[in-house]
Protein backbone atom coordinates (compact mmCIF):
# COMPACT_ATOMS: atom_id res chain seq x y z
CA UNK A 1 0.00 0.00 0.00
CA UNK A 2 1.56 3.29 -1.26
CA UNK A 3 2.06 6.00 1.56
CA UNK A 4 -0.31 8.30 0.83
CA UNK A 5 -3.32 5.63 0.62
CA UNK A 6 -2.17 3.90 3.65
CA UNK A 7 -2.49 7.91 5.39
CA UNK A 8 -5.89 7.54 4.06
CA UNK A 9 -6.77 4.47 5.17
CA UNK A 10 -5.72 5.11 8.29
CA UNK A 11 -7.75 8.72 8.88
CA UNK A 12 -11.25 6.30 7.38
CA UNK A 13 -10.70 4.14 10.27
CA UNK A 14 -10.49 6.52 13.05
CA UNK A 15 -13.38 8.59 11.74
CA UNK A 16 -15.21 5.62 11.32
CA UNK A 17 -14.57 4.38 14.98
CA UNK A 18 -15.12 7.73 16.36
CA UNK A 19 -18.77 8.13 14.59
CA UNK A 20 -19.35 4.51 15.78
CA UNK A 21 -18.38 5.88 19.75
CA UNK A 22 -20.34 8.94 19.04
CA UNK A 23 -23.88 6.79 18.08
CA UNK A 24 -23.33 4.02 21.32
CA UNK A 25 -22.78 7.17 23.66
CA UNK A 26 -26.16 9.05 21.92
CA UNK A 27 -28.28 5.99 21.67
CA UNK A 28 -27.29 6.08 25.69
CA UNK A 29 -28.75 9.22 25.33
CA UNK A 30 -31.68 8.76 23.74
CA UNK A 31 -32.79 5.48 25.81
CA UNK A 32 -32.66 7.69 29.25
CA UNK A 33 -33.89 10.57 27.57
CA UNK A 34 -37.22 8.49 26.21
CA UNK A 35 -37.94 6.58 29.60
CA UNK A 36 -36.63 8.60 31.91
CA UNK A 37 -37.34 12.43 31.31
CA UNK A 38 -39.13 13.16 28.46
CA UNK A 39 -42.42 11.51 29.66
CA UNK A 40 -42.30 13.37 33.17
CA UNK A 41 -41.72 16.85 31.08
CA UNK A 42 -44.79 19.24 31.65
CA UNK A 43 -44.79 19.54 27.66
CA UNK A 44 -43.10 16.29 26.26
CA UNK A 45 -41.13 16.59 22.91
CA UNK A 46 -42.04 14.60 19.33
CA UNK A 47 -40.68 13.80 16.87
CA UNK A 48 -38.82 16.68 15.49
CA UNK A 49 -38.20 17.75 19.10
CA UNK A 50 -36.47 14.77 19.74
CA UNK A 51 -34.23 14.92 16.94
CA UNK A 52 -32.66 18.62 17.83
CA UNK A 53 -32.36 17.53 21.69
CA UNK A 54 -30.35 14.56 19.47
CA UNK A 55 -28.64 16.86 17.42
CA UNK A 56 -27.28 19.16 20.23
CA UNK A 57 -26.19 16.22 22.29
CA UNK A 58 -23.92 15.12 19.41
CA UNK A 59 -22.80 18.50 18.45
CA UNK A 60 -21.31 19.11 21.83
CA UNK A 61 -20.13 15.64 22.26
CA UNK A 62 -18.05 15.67 18.73
CA UNK A 63 -17.19 19.77 19.86
CA UNK A 64 -15.50 18.88 23.16
CA UNK A 65 -13.83 15.22 22.06
CA UNK A 66 -12.10 17.18 19.69
CA UNK A 67 -11.37 20.06 21.77
CA UNK A 68 -9.70 17.32 24.12
CA UNK A 69 -8.49 14.75 21.97
CA UNK A 70 -11.13 11.81 22.83
CA UNK A 71 -10.25 10.51 19.18
CA UNK A 72 -6.94 10.81 19.00
CA UNK A 73 -6.14 6.69 19.10
CA UNK A 74 -2.54 6.77 18.18
CA UNK A 75 -1.60 10.69 19.32
CA UNK A 76 -2.20 10.04 22.88
CA UNK A 77 -1.49 7.94 25.29
CA UNK A 78 -4.57 5.11 25.92
CA UNK A 79 -4.28 6.89 29.40
CA UNK A 80 -4.88 10.20 28.09
CA UNK A 81 -7.47 9.37 25.53
CA UNK A 82 -9.55 8.20 28.02
CA UNK A 83 -8.88 11.05 31.05
CA UNK A 84 -10.32 12.87 27.70
CA UNK A 85 -13.16 10.48 27.29
CA UNK A 86 -14.24 11.34 30.97
CA UNK A 87 -14.03 15.10 30.99
CA UNK A 88 -15.49 15.26 27.53
CA UNK A 89 -18.65 12.97 28.81
CA UNK A 90 -18.70 14.91 32.25
CA UNK A 91 -18.90 18.57 30.57
CA UNK A 92 -21.55 17.40 27.71
CA UNK A 93 -23.91 15.33 30.28
CA UNK A 94 -23.27 18.19 32.92
CA UNK A 95 -24.48 20.40 29.97
CA UNK A 96 -27.66 18.43 29.07
CA UNK A 97 -28.44 18.03 32.51
CA UNK A 98 -29.23 21.64 33.10
CA UNK A 99 -30.84 22.23 29.30
CA UNK A 100 -33.47 18.88 30.52
CA UNK A 101 -33.85 21.08 33.89
CA UNK A 102 -34.60 24.32 32.03
CA UNK A 103 -36.86 22.61 29.67
CA UNK A 104 -38.56 21.55 32.03
CA UNK A 105 -38.60 24.45 34.30
CA UNK A 106 -37.74 22.24 37.62
CA UNK A 107 -34.14 20.94 38.79
CA UNK A 108 -35.01 16.94 37.76
CA UNK A 109 -33.69 13.76 38.90
CA UNK A 110 -30.23 13.71 38.30
CA UNK A 111 -29.71 9.74 38.61
CA UNK A 112 -30.87 8.57 35.08
CA UNK A 113 -27.97 11.24 33.85
CA UNK A 114 -25.10 9.85 36.21
CA UNK A 115 -25.67 6.60 35.44
CA UNK A 116 -25.92 7.89 31.91
CA UNK A 117 -22.39 8.95 32.22
CA UNK A 118 -21.04 5.58 34.06
CA UNK A 119 -22.48 3.38 31.01
CA UNK A 120 -20.97 6.68 28.57
CA UNK A 121 -17.33 6.25 30.42
CA UNK A 122 -17.63 1.89 30.13
CA UNK A 123 -18.13 2.65 26.51
CA UNK A 124 -15.41 4.97 25.96
CA UNK A 125 -12.95 3.15 27.76
CA UNK A 126 -13.96 -0.47 26.15
CA UNK A 127 -13.47 1.65 22.48
CA UNK A 128 -10.38 3.30 23.29
CA UNK A 129 -8.81 -0.15 24.71
CA UNK A 130 -10.44 -1.91 21.33
CA UNK A 131 -8.61 1.22 19.10
CA UNK A 132 -5.80 1.05 20.60
CA UNK A 133 -4.98 -2.43 20.09
CA UNK A 134 -6.42 -2.31 16.38
CA UNK A 135 -4.13 0.83 15.68
CA UNK A 136 -0.93 -0.70 16.68
CA UNK A 137 -0.95 -3.19 14.80
CA UNK A 138 -1.76 -1.46 11.79
CA UNK A 139 0.55 1.08 12.50
CA UNK A 140 3.66 0.37 14.15
CA UNK A 141 5.52 2.92 15.82
CA UNK A 142 8.49 3.97 12.47
CA UNK A 143 12.09 3.36 12.51
CA UNK A 144 13.67 6.64 13.61
CA UNK A 145 17.14 8.31 12.40
CA UNK A 146 17.90 11.69 14.69
CA UNK A 147 20.00 14.11 13.17
CA UNK A 148 21.34 16.49 15.42
CA UNK A 149 24.05 18.98 15.77
CA UNK A 150 25.74 21.20 18.18
CA UNK A 151 22.56 21.46 20.59
CA UNK A 152 21.92 19.08 22.97
CA UNK A 153 19.19 16.93 21.77
CA UNK A 154 18.93 14.90 25.01
CA UNK A 155 15.50 16.56 25.91
CA UNK A 156 14.07 16.04 22.97
CA UNK A 157 15.22 12.39 23.22
CA UNK A 158 13.99 11.78 26.76
CA UNK A 159 10.74 13.19 25.30
CA UNK A 160 9.93 11.15 22.32
CA UNK A 161 11.29 7.82 24.39
CA UNK A 162 8.98 8.48 26.96
CA UNK A 163 6.20 7.69 23.72
CA UNK A 164 7.56 4.54 22.11
CA UNK A 165 4.12 3.31 21.25
CA UNK A 166 4.23 6.02 18.65
CA UNK A 167 8.12 7.12 18.03
CA UNK A 168 10.96 4.24 17.88
CA UNK A 169 13.69 6.31 17.84
CA UNK A 170 16.60 3.83 16.51
CA UNK A 171 19.30 5.95 14.96
CA UNK A 172 21.57 8.92 15.42
CA UNK A 173 23.94 10.95 13.21
CA UNK A 174 25.71 14.06 13.67
CA UNK A 175 25.33 16.93 10.51
CA UNK A 176 29.03 17.12 11.16
CA UNK A 177 29.59 13.62 9.33
CA UNK A 178 29.40 15.40 6.26
CA UNK A 179 25.62 15.78 3.91
CA UNK A 180 26.69 13.01 1.89
CA UNK A 181 27.14 10.34 4.62
CA UNK A 182 23.76 11.82 6.57
CA UNK A 183 22.34 11.58 3.28
CA UNK A 184 22.99 7.65 2.61
CA UNK A 185 21.31 6.95 6.81
CA UNK A 186 18.74 8.87 5.73
CA UNK A 187 17.46 6.17 3.12
CA UNK A 188 17.84 3.56 5.43
CA UNK A 189 14.66 5.03 7.89
CA UNK A 190 11.05 6.02 7.16
CA UNK A 191 11.35 9.14 8.94
CA UNK A 192 13.74 11.59 10.58
CA UNK A 193 14.13 14.66 13.05
CA UNK A 194 16.03 17.22 12.25
CA UNK A 195 17.04 18.29 15.39
CA UNK A 196 18.46 22.20 15.82
CA UNK A 197 21.06 21.91 12.43
CA UNK A 198 22.38 24.99 10.67
CA UNK A 199 19.74 26.18 8.11
CA UNK A 200 21.36 25.64 5.03
CA UNK A 201 22.22 21.91 6.11
CA UNK A 202 18.28 21.65 7.50
CA UNK A 203 17.24 23.12 4.06
CA UNK A 204 19.09 20.68 1.93
CA UNK A 205 17.88 17.71 4.11
CA UNK A 206 14.26 18.83 4.11
CA UNK A 207 13.90 19.18 0.29
CA UNK A 208 15.73 15.38 0.22
CA UNK A 209 13.47 14.31 2.31
CA UNK A 210 10.72 15.70 0.33
CA UNK A 211 11.83 14.56 -2.88
CA UNK A 212 12.47 10.46 -1.31
CA UNK A 213 8.75 11.25 0.66
CA UNK A 214 10.17 10.33 3.65
CA UNK A 215 8.12 11.96 6.70
CA UNK A 216 10.74 14.80 8.20
CA UNK A 217 10.17 16.58 11.85
CA UNK A 218 11.92 19.26 12.53
CA UNK A 219 12.16 21.35 15.80
CA UNK A 220 11.40 24.98 14.88
CA UNK A 221 13.86 27.53 15.47
CA UNK A 222 12.46 31.15 16.53
CA UNK A 223 12.54 32.83 13.01
CA UNK A 224 10.64 29.63 11.81
CA UNK A 225 8.02 30.18 14.33
CA UNK A 226 7.58 33.98 12.79
CA UNK A 227 7.44 32.93 9.49
CA UNK A 228 4.36 30.76 10.53
CA UNK A 229 2.36 34.06 11.63
CA UNK A 230 3.21 35.41 8.35
CA UNK A 231 0.43 37.04 5.77
CA UNK A 232 0.70 35.80 2.23
CA UNK A 233 0.50 38.71 -0.56
CA UNK A 234 -0.71 37.30 -3.75
CA UNK A 235 -0.40 40.78 -5.74
CA UNK A 236 2.37 39.54 -8.07
CA UNK A 237 3.75 36.24 -9.89
CA UNK A 238 6.24 36.36 -7.14
CA UNK A 239 5.05 34.49 -3.84
CA UNK A 240 5.50 37.26 -0.51
CA UNK A 241 5.34 36.63 2.40
CA UNK A 242 4.65 39.62 5.37
CA UNK A 243 5.77 39.19 8.57
CA UNK A 244 4.24 42.37 10.38
CA UNK A 245 6.36 42.27 13.93
CA UNK A 246 4.18 44.45 15.67
CA UNK A 247 2.28 42.10 18.39
CA UNK A 248 -1.81 42.18 18.08
CA UNK A 249 -3.45 44.79 16.35
CA UNK A 250 -5.93 47.75 17.67
CA UNK A 251 -8.80 45.25 16.42
CA UNK A 252 -6.83 42.14 18.53
CA UNK A 253 -6.22 44.37 21.76
CA UNK A 254 -9.73 45.77 21.75
CA UNK A 255 -11.38 42.61 21.33
CA UNK A 256 -9.32 40.91 23.95
CA UNK A 257 -10.20 43.31 26.90
CA UNK A 258 -13.49 43.57 26.14
CA UNK A 259 -13.55 39.96 26.38
CA UNK A 260 -10.98 39.77 29.50
CA UNK A 261 -13.74 42.06 31.52
CA UNK A 262 -17.00 40.07 30.34
CA UNK A 263 -15.65 36.66 31.13
CA UNK A 264 -14.09 38.33 34.75
CA UNK A 265 -17.46 39.41 36.23
CA UNK A 266 -18.97 35.83 35.72
CA UNK A 267 -16.03 33.70 37.05
CA UNK A 268 -15.45 35.91 39.83
CA UNK A 269 -19.01 35.88 41.07
CA UNK A 270 -18.71 31.51 40.69
CA UNK A 271 -15.38 31.26 42.88
CA UNK A 272 -15.77 33.70 45.21
CA UNK A 273 -17.38 31.22 47.89
CA UNK A 274 -14.19 28.91 47.33
CA UNK A 275 -11.70 31.88 46.95
CA UNK A 276 -12.88 33.00 50.61
CA UNK A 277 -12.63 29.16 51.79
CA UNK A 278 -9.19 29.53 50.63
CA UNK A 279 -8.44 32.47 52.49
CA UNK A 280 -9.76 30.93 55.46
CA UNK A 281 -7.68 27.84 55.54
CA UNK A 282 -4.66 29.82 54.54
CA UNK A 283 -5.11 32.26 57.45
CA UNK A 284 -5.39 28.98 59.80
CA UNK A 285 -2.61 27.36 59.00
CA UNK A 286 -0.01 29.49 59.89
CA UNK A 287 -1.32 33.04 60.93
CA UNK A 288 0.81 34.77 57.86
CA UNK A 289 -0.56 36.55 54.99
CA UNK A 290 -3.60 35.24 52.98
CA UNK A 291 -2.11 37.00 49.21
CA UNK A 292 1.06 36.53 48.23
CA UNK A 293 2.23 39.83 45.52
CA UNK A 294 5.53 39.28 43.29
CA UNK A 295 6.61 41.86 40.44
CA UNK A 296 5.92 40.47 36.94
CA UNK A 297 6.95 41.67 33.73
CA UNK A 298 3.86 42.16 31.01
CA UNK A 299 3.73 44.05 28.04
CA UNK A 300 6.22 46.45 26.38
CA UNK A 301 8.50 45.32 29.98
CA UNK A 302 6.12 47.30 32.15
CA UNK A 303 7.13 46.17 35.90
CA UNK A 304 3.23 45.21 37.84
CA UNK A 305 2.68 43.31 40.98
CA UNK A 306 0.79 39.55 40.61
CA UNK A 307 -1.10 38.94 43.02
CA UNK A 308 -1.47 35.34 44.09
CA UNK A 309 -3.15 32.57 46.95
CA UNK A 310 0.14 32.57 49.31
CA UNK A 311 1.43 28.86 48.82
CA UNK A 312 5.05 28.60 50.38
CA UNK A 313 6.10 29.57 54.11
CA UNK A 314 6.32 33.32 54.94
CA UNK A 315 9.63 34.74 53.88
CA UNK A 316 10.84 31.27 52.04
CA UNK A 317 12.39 33.16 49.20
CA UNK A 318 14.74 35.97 51.40
CA UNK A 319 16.04 38.23 48.44
CA UNK A 320 17.10 35.28 45.86
CA UNK A 321 14.63 34.59 42.74
CA UNK A 322 14.35 31.07 41.98
CA UNK A 323 11.52 28.82 40.70
CA UNK A 324 10.01 26.54 43.16
CA UNK A 325 11.76 22.72 42.66
CA UNK A 326 10.38 19.73 42.68
CA UNK A 327 9.25 18.35 46.64
CA UNK A 328 10.07 22.12 47.90
CA UNK A 329 9.71 22.07 51.17
CA UNK A 330 8.98 26.04 50.93
CA UNK A 331 5.54 25.02 49.65
CA UNK A 332 2.59 24.39 52.40
CA UNK A 333 0.38 21.16 52.88
CA UNK A 334 -2.40 23.91 51.38
CA UNK A 335 0.05 25.65 48.92
CA UNK A 336 0.86 22.00 47.73
CA UNK A 337 -3.28 21.45 46.72
CA UNK A 338 -3.85 24.75 45.35
CA UNK A 339 -0.67 24.39 43.21
CA UNK A 340 -2.02 20.68 42.06
CA UNK A 341 -5.02 22.49 41.26
CA UNK A 342 -3.98 25.56 39.83
CA UNK A 343 -6.30 27.44 42.41
CA UNK A 344 -3.00 29.66 43.86
CA UNK A 345 -3.43 31.79 40.58
CA UNK A 346 -7.21 32.47 40.73
CA UNK A 347 -6.67 35.92 42.52
CA UNK A 348 -4.78 37.20 39.42
CA UNK A 349 -8.66 38.03 38.16
CA UNK A 350 -8.03 41.09 40.05
CA UNK A 351 -4.73 41.55 37.87
CA UNK A 352 -7.11 40.99 34.56
CA UNK A 353 -9.68 43.47 35.97
CA UNK A 354 -7.38 46.63 36.24
CA UNK A 355 -5.63 45.86 33.09
CA UNK A 356 -2.27 44.40 33.89
CA UNK A 357 -2.88 40.90 32.31
CA UNK A 358 -5.35 39.00 30.06
CA UNK A 359 -6.86 35.58 30.31
CA UNK A 360 -5.16 34.24 28.00
CA UNK A 361 -1.03 35.40 27.01
CA UNK A 362 2.02 34.23 27.76
CA UNK A 363 2.84 33.66 31.44
CA UNK A 364 4.27 36.88 33.38
CA UNK A 365 7.81 36.34 34.47
CA UNK A 366 9.94 38.17 37.43
CA UNK A 367 12.35 40.66 36.18
CA UNK A 368 15.60 39.13 37.66
CA UNK A 369 15.22 35.52 35.89
CA UNK A 370 14.05 37.06 32.76
CA UNK A 371 17.42 38.93 32.48
CA UNK A 372 19.39 35.53 33.61
CA UNK A 373 17.29 34.09 30.38
CA UNK A 374 17.60 37.24 28.22
CA UNK A 375 21.62 36.22 28.61
CA UNK A 376 21.28 32.82 27.12
CA UNK A 377 18.35 33.65 25.17
CA UNK A 378 18.29 37.07 23.54
CA UNK A 379 15.26 36.68 21.97
CA UNK A 380 13.43 35.91 25.80
CA UNK A 381 11.88 39.51 25.70
CA UNK A 382 10.05 38.69 22.12
CA UNK A 383 7.11 37.87 24.58
CA UNK A 384 6.75 41.15 25.70
CA UNK A 385 4.98 41.82 22.65
CA UNK A 386 2.13 40.65 23.97
CA UNK A 387 0.36 41.32 27.30
CA UNK A 388 0.77 38.63 30.35
CA UNK A 389 -1.72 35.86 30.80
CA UNK A 390 -3.33 33.86 33.44
CA UNK A 391 -2.89 30.91 31.19
CA UNK A 392 -1.59 30.56 28.11
CA UNK A 393 -0.41 28.61 24.74
CA UNK A 394 2.71 27.45 26.52
CA UNK A 395 1.00 26.63 29.64
CA UNK A 396 -1.40 24.23 27.42
CA UNK A 397 1.39 22.40 25.69
CA UNK A 398 4.10 23.15 28.11
CA UNK A 399 5.16 22.42 31.83
CA UNK A 400 6.40 24.30 34.79
CA UNK A 401 9.64 22.80 33.77
CA UNK A 402 9.77 23.32 30.10
CA UNK A 403 12.93 25.47 28.92
CA UNK A 404 12.79 28.56 28.55
CA UNK A 405 13.45 28.71 24.83
CA UNK A 406 10.58 25.82 24.18
CA UNK A 407 8.32 28.10 26.00
CA UNK A 408 9.25 31.10 23.96
CA UNK A 409 8.93 29.26 20.59
CA UNK A 410 5.14 27.86 22.16
CA UNK A 411 4.49 31.88 23.43
CA UNK A 412 5.75 33.46 20.46
CA UNK A 413 3.57 30.77 17.97
CA UNK A 414 0.32 32.30 19.86
CA UNK A 415 1.32 35.84 19.30
CA UNK A 416 1.45 35.38 15.82
CA UNK A 417 -1.49 33.12 15.47
CA UNK A 418 -4.10 34.95 18.15
CA UNK A 419 -7.68 35.10 17.38
CA UNK A 420 -10.79 35.24 19.81
CA UNK A 421 -11.19 31.29 19.16
CA UNK A 422 -7.80 30.58 19.86
CA UNK A 423 -8.64 32.21 23.36
CA UNK A 424 -11.82 30.56 23.82
CA UNK A 425 -9.74 27.35 23.13
CA UNK A 426 -7.26 27.88 25.10
CA UNK A 427 -9.37 29.04 28.41
CA UNK A 428 -11.38 25.25 27.75
CA UNK A 429 -8.40 23.52 27.43
CA UNK A 430 -7.26 24.90 30.75
CA UNK A 431 -10.09 22.86 32.61
CA UNK A 432 -7.78 19.82 31.16
CA UNK A 433 -4.62 20.72 32.54
CA UNK A 434 -5.47 21.55 35.97
CA UNK A 435 -6.10 17.46 36.62
CA UNK A 436 -2.67 17.16 35.07
CA UNK A 437 0.28 16.90 37.87
CA UNK A 438 3.02 17.42 35.13
CA UNK A 439 1.96 20.55 34.64
CA UNK A 440 2.34 21.89 38.46
CA UNK A 441 5.32 20.55 38.89
CA UNK A 442 8.39 22.47 39.98
CA UNK A 443 12.06 22.69 38.04
CA UNK A 444 14.71 19.84 39.26
CA UNK A 445 16.28 20.04 42.88
CA UNK A 446 19.35 21.38 40.85
CA UNK A 447 18.13 24.31 39.02
CA UNK A 448 17.62 27.65 40.17
CA UNK A 449 15.80 28.24 36.89
CA UNK A 450 14.55 26.58 33.74
CA UNK A 451 17.55 26.76 31.93
CA UNK A 452 19.45 23.65 30.82
CA UNK A 453 22.88 23.24 28.93
CA UNK A 454 22.30 23.00 25.11
CA UNK A 455 25.57 22.09 24.09
CA UNK A 456 25.92 18.34 23.09
CA UNK A 457 28.10 15.72 23.40
CA UNK A 458 28.32 13.64 20.11
CA UNK A 459 30.25 10.87 21.53
CA UNK A 460 27.39 9.64 23.52
CA UNK A 461 25.43 8.94 20.44
CA UNK A 462 28.71 7.70 18.35
CA UNK A 463 27.75 4.01 18.30
CA UNK A 464 23.69 4.51 19.23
Amino acid sequence: MRKNENEQFKRIILFFSSALLVAMQTFIFYEVWSNYYNPYMRTPLFRRGHWVLLLLYVILSVGFSYLYGAFRIGYFRTLDVVFSQVLTLILVNGITYLQISIMSLRMVNVLPILVMTLMDVFVGVAWATVMRSVYHKLYPPRKMLMIYGDHDPDGLVSKMGSRKDKYNICGFININKGEEAVKEAIREYPSVILCDLPDEARNNLLKFCFELDIRAYITPKISDVIVMGTDSIDLFDTPLLLARNSGFSFEQRFAKRVADLVISVPVFIILAPFMLLTAIAIKCYDRGPIFYYQERLTQNGEVFKIIKFRSMKVDSEGENAKLAKKGDNRVTPIGRFLRNIHFDEIPQIFNIIKGEMSWVGPRPERPEIAKQYEHAIPEFDFRLKAKAGLTGYAQIYGKYSTTPYDKLKLDLYYIEHQSLWMDIKLLLMTVKIIFKKENAEGVNPDQMTALINRVADASQYENK
